[in-house]
């Protein structure tokens, strides 16, 4: 159970029944195989820091077996029914809703978030599965009479080829299905690779995949500790043609170098440095919620969260009592627990981090209104925590801070806290608050940044493209362009005499 002050936390036999029932192999070609030599890595419990279990460890030459089963499945995947691929996606998602407890346990086993958070990612998960299941019979192309009249021009769509998928470990289901499922809709294989630190969902959903009649070798999965051994030989093959990737930039940096040597085509999406902006005549009660939301999901472990939350001066005050305020009353214990609502976070390095950001911006004149100081007990714990009169120069104003940290800093002027929004290499997602229409349309316009929430703190959505601008990435995942990204365009010119 959750407390606060320090943390307990505690073992039950329906998370070791839950983390027992998953395949701990590779999933190569259609079947579970071993990684070479039996060699296998230990999944911890970030509540304990304690093993869970323990899953195969790719090397360099099981992810050549996985491509190479990925390039033999191509050419048959790729003309497989437009509907068959769709019903497999559909199979799927009443696969996830009908153990949609047992894999919100298992999330929350190996990530850490509170039960409900990890059911509402089974839900958002198997969305983008019928999301993507209805654009699978929608791709499409044109047919029009050449300007000259002598000739007609035909387009068609086709799969761009064996994908290579990395996702991460804050949202291990959502990523999966979000990258995977838009692949099998377009016709592609794929060998995924999910981050060290949670590779438990993703060898889940693909034993759902397979059960759902997937064929053999249409996706592929590696976990591994030897992340760049293993991937870059594939990125270099010359035998993948897209790479999938979720991360921060500055592996996205390093990745996307490498698939310039074959010019691979890339979806990057990367870190963020979302500004969160309250104007003096925004109804507060709504902006305090909403900061909370986007503050405070998956424990401020999202790229998406609040990261520089700018507060009107004669509002920021009373803002600052009421979110300190929701903050406190939050529970804090092991995600599994009734009644938890902040879990931990990921690993000893993720609180490090968290902690020194608070240390430098308390030094450099921050006044903390809740939380500010680590929990004592067992796992990665951190409190809710709200800073006041952050300034500028703090380290938090520039680096994702990934942990349950709010940091309010003043402003006076339209232009000021656009340009102080603006201010930083990344671009994935702004939130802004105010009553003012024409406000909202002019600050959502001269902002830089993919995706804006107005009045709200969650964007996310299935049926909407995610992704961002600047550093933060390259192209868009979901809504009708997600899709896209998977699809080549060819033209055929047609002479008619």
């Amino acid at each position: 159970m959750g407390t606060r002050g320090n943390v307990v936390t505690r073992s039950t036999p329906a998370v070791t029944s839950v983390v027992d029932r998953v395949p701990k192999q590779l999933y190569v070609d259609g079947g579970w195989v071993d990684a070479e030599r039996g060699a296998t890595f230990d999944v911890l419990d970030p509540s304990t820091g304690e093993p869970l279990c323990a899953v195969a460890d790719a090397s360099p030459a099981d992810g050549r077996a996985a491509l190479e089963a990925a390039v033999t499945a191509q050419a048959t995947f790729a003309v497989m029914a437009p509907r068959g691929r769709a019903d497999i996606l559909m199979r799927a998602f009443d696969l996830l809703h009908e153990r949609i407890d047992d894999l919100a346990l298992l999330m929350t086993s190996e990530m850490g978030k509170p039960l409900a958070e990890a059911r509402a990612e089974i839900g958002y998960a198997a969305e983008f599965l019928r999301h993507f299941a209805g654009e699978a019979v929608r791709i499409d192309g044109g047919y029009q009479v050449a300007p000259t009249g002598g000739a007609r021009l035909l387009v068609t769509k086709q799969p761009v080829g064996p994908c290579l998928l990395i996702t991460p470990w804050n949202f291990p289901m959502a990523m999966a299905t979000r990258k995977i499922g838009p692949a099998i809709a377009a016709g592609c294989t794929s060998v995924v690779k999910p981050a060290h630190q949670t590779p438990l969902s993703t060898l889940a959903f693909v034993d759902i995949l397979a059960e759902a009649g997937l064929p053999a070798g249409v996706v592929n999965v590696l976990t591994t500790t030897r992340s760049n051994q293993v991937m870059e030989p594939l990125i270099r093959s010359g035998s993948a043609r897209k790479l999938s990737f979720t991360g921060s930039t500055e592996v996205g940096r390093i990745l996307l170098e490498q698939c310039a040597d074959k010019v691979l085509r890339t979806s990057m999406e990367l870190g963020g440095n979302a500004p969160f902006i309250v104007f003096a005549d925004a109804d507060l009660d709504e902006a305090v919620n909403g900061a909370v939301a986007a503050k405070m999901r998956n424990m401020g472990e999202a790229c998406t969260a609040a990261n520089r939350i700018y507060v009107h001066q004669k509002i920021i005050a009373d803002f600052g009592d009421r979110l300190a305020q929701k903050m406190s009353a939050l529970s804090v214990g092991r995600g599994a627990d009734e009644g938890v609502q902040v879990g931990p976070l990921i690993d000893a390095a993720a609180r490090r981090k968290v902690t020194e950001l608070v240390d430098d911006a308390v030094a450099r004149g921050a006044r903390v209104l809740t939380g500010g100081a680590t929990l004592e007990g067992e796992g990665y714990f951190y409190p809710p925590t709200v800073l006041i009169d952050v300034p500028r120069t703090a380290r938090m104003a520039d680096e994702e801070i990934f942990g349950p940290v709010a940091p309010l800093t003043a402003f006076e002027h339209d232009a000021e806290v656009v340009a102080a929004a603006n201010d930083t290499e990344f671009g994935l997602v702004s939130y802004v608050y105010t009553n003012d229409l024409r406000r909202a349309l002019r600050v959502a316009e001269q902002i830089e940044t993919g995706m804006v929430g107005l009045n709200q703190g969650l964007v996310s959505n299935p049926a909407a493209p995610f992704g961002g601008v600047k550093q933060s990435g390259l192209g868009r995942e979901g809504g009708p362009t997600g899709i896209e990204e998977f699809l080549e365009t060819k033209y055929v010119g047609i002479a008619l005499g």
